[in-house]
């Protein structure tokens, strides 16, 4: 997926060692050996350097992170350049519903190994519930609901509908199956959870039941702990998120995806193009997009306790009008900011790509009227 880079690589000549002629001590009427022919030199290796990120776009980067009152990680990545620009972008965020992303590439992978197929039936049962968010439930009635896989992957990823989400995911092979598969195509700095059931029955201090699926339940068993029950679980869930990942990790899963690396060139066209009909989130990432830009985007929504809100996330791929792609992340790990405040954190990141856009954009319309005159 890489293509064009802004930096010029590092040319380091390797030369071959000159053995000396050492005196011979042999007598004059001995001929000494001819020398054993030197091997020829070796062509310049030519070490690739790292593209450095746009000094302005840096500085902006910086000041935006800093100046939110919270725990908040971002990363840049120019997917076409290979450069990179972040804040805390090392630092381990809650991915909450943006880890539907992996779940997708790994329902598609199995797709593309012949292994599933995107009209597969399905049948979704009460016991297939899960918690908070899953317009599905409306649809599954005492016969269950019936489906398909390709309605189940649109329905994740548009809706971040957690029950079409697990079906997906224990369709695949479960939490493993998704680990072993970012793995295997070298995406780090990610974690995967458990699965929406446990991950958020820990993350507010209970143990699954599946009678919370049902109503109110697991809002009421919630409700029902001690304060510094759920205290207790939220810190240590937010000091070493199960599902948690580094912002550079998310925009180099993004970039691989975006360059073919994840899945054959019809599953990306096909998980990228969902991601662009995404229906949450608008005022997020999508906000600050210039006009004639897209967004194929994942949010993520944790769970708040009193006033702090968790993993309050949004990843992208954008493009611009001409085609040139970044790949962002805003993960919001902890903050008593409003969500409005969150949001233009989000929006004004890819305002300030935008931005560096544009300069990139007017450079080479220089270069191109350098090489016309």
């Amino acid at each position: 997926m890489m293509r064009k880079g802004l930096a010029a690589g590092a040319i380091l000549a390797t030369l071959a060692a000159c053995v000396p002629n050492a005196a011979s001590n042999r007598p004059a009427a001995v001929t000494a050996p001819l020398p054993a022919p030197r091997p020829p030199a070796q062509p310049p290796t030519v070490l690739a350097a790292t593209p450095h990120a746009p000094a302005a776009l840096n500085r902006e980067i910086g000041r935006l992170g800093a100046g939110f009152d919270g725990r908040a990680g971002i990363a840049v990545l120019d997917i076409d350049a290979g450069w990179s620009a972040s804040f805390n972008g090392d630092q381990p965020m809650p991915q909450q519903s943006v880890s539907k992303l992996w779940v997708a590439v790994a329902a598609l992978d199995a797709l593309d190994r012949g292994a599933m197929r995107l009209n597969d039936p399905v049948t979704v049962t009460r016991a297939d519930l899960t918690l908070f968010h899953q317009p599905i439930r409306a649809n599954v009635g005492a016969g269950g609901y019936a489906t398909t896989i390709g309605a189940l992957l649109n329905q994740a990823m548009t809706r971040s509908d957690n029950t079409a989400n697990d079906m997906l995911l224990w369709k695949v092979g479960g939490p493993e199956a998704v680990r072993g598969l970012l793995m295997d195509r070298g995406v780090r700095g990610v974690r995967f959870g458990p699965g929406e059931r446990l991950l958020q029955s820990r993350i507010a201090g209970l143990e699954w039941r599946q009678d919370y699926a049902i109503g109110n339940g697991f809002l009421q068993a919630r409700a029902a702990l001690p304060a510094a029950t759920r205290s207790r679980a939220l810190d240590a869930y937010l000091d070493d998120p199960m599902d948690g990942a580094t912002p550079l990790g998310i925009v180099d899963g993004l970039a691989k995806l975006q360059r073919g690396r994840l899945l054959s060139p019809a599953s990306t066209r096909l998980l990228i193009n969902t991601m662009t009909e995404s229906r949450t989130g608008p005022q997020r990432l999508k906000a600050g997009l210039g006009a004639g830009w897209t967004a194929a985007h994942k949010t993520g929504t944790g769970q708040e306790l009193g006033s702090l809100a968790t993993g309050y996330n949004d990843v992208a791929i954008i493009t611009s009008p001409n085609g040139h792609s970044y790949a962002v992340a805003v993960m919001i790990a902890s903050t008593r900011q409003s969500i409005p405040v969150r949001q233009k954190l989000m929006a004004d990141v890819v305002r300030a790509v935008v931005a560096q856009d544009a300069v990139r954009v007017a450079a080479n319309m220089g270069d191109d009227r350098a090489v016309m005159r």
